[in-house]
């Protein structure tokens, strides 16, 4: 199955890491750590190169490959040597996301100190640098309130009541959860096990209308945690196969839906066959897509996207009389 642009990235991350402690590694012992082929990790190496030690690449990773083995000629000059300069607009950055981290609900105390110790020594290092800093501020959306919550359940063991919105059905459901772990893939989500279902869901926190703590202990049965790294969805070769074709403004759905392939089109656009194991839940994305795209099979999908992007037009033609 191809992988997407975001899940590239944090494989590179990780793999920068990785070599700098395995010198001369065999290109098949990583490709094999990695989960990719061999292919699929040369190609990631083509790309490292062209990254550096600041946002505008500063000293670039000299790392080359002869077919069997990589090595990396100057890990010790870029993550080893002289301290790591940064430019007014990078300390900017990082002071601005510092602080707005420090912010956040739900964070423990010890790490909250820690983050604001490095904060003052990065500030004290900008010197004038950190002055255009100071007039900035980022604010998170009311999730943060929900996440404070879900983090106390989950260090108290405690049940969770919830209004939770699910965009498939439309509708805003009531249960009790008892939440399991947060993680973040993009957005902020809690594992948790299901009362209503009585099994294990996944619950997107800026999806949570109204959240209340229980006084009855989360009690979820002993289940494997999920291994999210391949993403949060992860479509079985058994889910029905959906053929979506995008113009150029609808490339994005490559990035961000898991799929068996993506082939260039005239246009510009891509023909991408992905799997899904509720189809009729891609018709949002259709509407979503606009001109920009459309379902091509099922054909039965394929009409009741069309059909729902008529009905609300048609809705919106009648507000707009009224």
């Amino acid at each position: 199955m191809a992988t997407n642009a975001i899940d590239q990235t944090r494989r590179m991350l990780s793999l920068v890491t990785y070599l700098r402690e395995r010198p001369g590694a065999r290109v098949e012992d990583v490709a094999r750590a990695f989960g990719v082929t061999p292919d699929e990790l040369i190609s990631d190496l083509n790309v490292l190169p062209m990254c550096g030690t600041s946002f505008r690449g500063g000293d670039l990773l000299d790392i080359d490959t002869d077919g069997e083995h990589i090595w990396w000629h100057n890990s010790e000059a870029v993550t080893g040597g002289e301290p790591l300069r940064i430019a007014a607009d990078e300390a900017t950055a990082l002071l601005v996301a510092a602080r707005a981290v420090a912010t956040l609900p739900g964070l423990r105390e010890s790490d909250r100190l820690a983050l604001l110790r490095a904060t003052a020594k990065l500030e004290t290092a900008a010197g004038d640098s950190a002055a255009a800093s100071a007039r900035l501020a980022v604010t998170f959306e009311s999730e943060g309130g929900v996440f404070a919550d879900l983090d106390r359940a989950i260090a108290e063991r405690r049940r969770v009541w919830l209004r939770y919105y699910s965009p498939s059905r439309d509708e805003l459901t009531e249960r009790e959860v008892d939440p399991i772990r947060l993680f973040v893939l993009g957005h902020t989500y809690v594992e948790a096990w299901c009362r209503l279902s009585e099994a294990r869901r996944t619950f997107r926190l800026d999806r949570v209308a109204e959240i209340a703590l229980l006084d009855k202990p989360a009690d979820p049965p002993s289940i494997e945690p999920r291994d999210l790294s391949a993403g949060l969805v992860q479509p079985s070769e058994d889910d029905p196969e959906v053929v979506v074709e995008v113009g150029p403004g609808g490339r994005w759905v490559a990035e961000y839906y898991p799929h068996d392939s993506a082939e260039e089109r005239p246009d510009g656009g891509l023909r991408i066959v992905l799997r899904s194991p509720d189809p009729a839940s891609l018709r949002r994305l259709a509407l979503r897509l606009g001109r920009d795209g459309r379902i091509i099979e099922p054909v039965e999908l394929a009409h009741a996207a069309t059909d729902a992007a008529r009905a609300a037009l048609a809705a919106y033609e009648e507000d707009a009389v009224h």
